[in-house]
């Protein structure tokens, strides 16, 4: 069976599959868009929500003759129940498959989920309709459906530069955890550079307030001596103010 979809390194990428369910493949395609590039812990949120029905699926294929939800702002949705437990199996697989590897399962992100129709078997028919015409049973109907089984391909990993450019934003985009996780470290990154900045204010006031001593002993070194400051004479006292009094 070939892998779809994920074509980039997989070196750090955990994978979980399970093959042949009998589940319909539209409704797979369904939850696993809802928990895409999404932090493991908010997608099985996602996932519990829909089992229990407290909140509904985006469809955004295979929408045909599908209702609109309130709670998705008049958009179609439905419960897919048995497609949401058969991928939060598979994405429970992956977060074991992560700790066998030494990884943190529970803090890494969906990079990827896909569903994919796999085996078509053709349904038998019926004994009445093979019976009829030889006194045995009555003519059952003559239209029939196939069997299809669905596929489910899961694989998570922490955020870093192998990933994709469109990977990197959507992970931001739609996982909370992961928002706060970049504005954190957006603030961490921030403070050593204002403080580099203050430092750097201070050295270069203290280079000038250095440079001013230095540059006006030169001026008066260098000044010619019709420009150099004359000392104010220190006024002659008077010999009439010096008298004594004649007797």
């Amino acid at each position: 069976m070939s892998n779809y979809s994920y074509n980039l390194d997989r070196q750090d990428v955990v994978f979980a599959k399970l093959y042949d369910i009998n589940v319909s493949y539209k409704s797979l395609n369904a939850v696993c868009n809802a928990i895409r590039y999404r932090n493991v812990n908010d997608a099985m949120r996602v996932l519990d929500q829909v089992i229990s029905m407290e909140m509904p699926i985006l469809y955004k294929r295979y929408s045909k003759k599908i209702g609109a939800r309130s709670e998705l702002g008049g958009r179609k949705g439905r419960y897919p129940q048995k497609a949401a437990k058969e991928v939060k199996k598979v994405l429970a697989n992956a977060v074991a498959n992560a700790g066998n590897k030494g990884l943190n399962g529970e803090s890494m992100f969906v990079v990827h989920a896909s569903s994919n129709k796999t085996v078509i078997v053709r349904r038998n028919p019926s004994r009445g309709s093979l019976a009829w015409g030889r006194g045995m049973y009555g003519r059952s109907s003559i239209n029939h459906s196939d069997i299809e089984y669905a596929k489910i391909e899961i694989g998570i990993a922490d955020v870093n530069d192998k990933l994709s450019g469109n990977m990197r934003y959507f992970i931001k985009k739609n996982s909370p955890s992961a928002k706060a996780s970049t504005k954190s470290a957006q603030k961490k990154a921030a403070v050593p550079k204002k403080e580099e900045h203050k430092h750097e204010e201070k050295a270069a006031a203290q280079k000038k307030d250095d440079a001013k001593p230095a540059k006006v002993a030169s001026e008066q070194k260098h000044a010619p001596e019709s420009a150099k400051p004359v000392a104010p004479k220190k006024e002659e006292h008077t010999h009439a103010a010096a008298e004594k009094p004649k007797e």
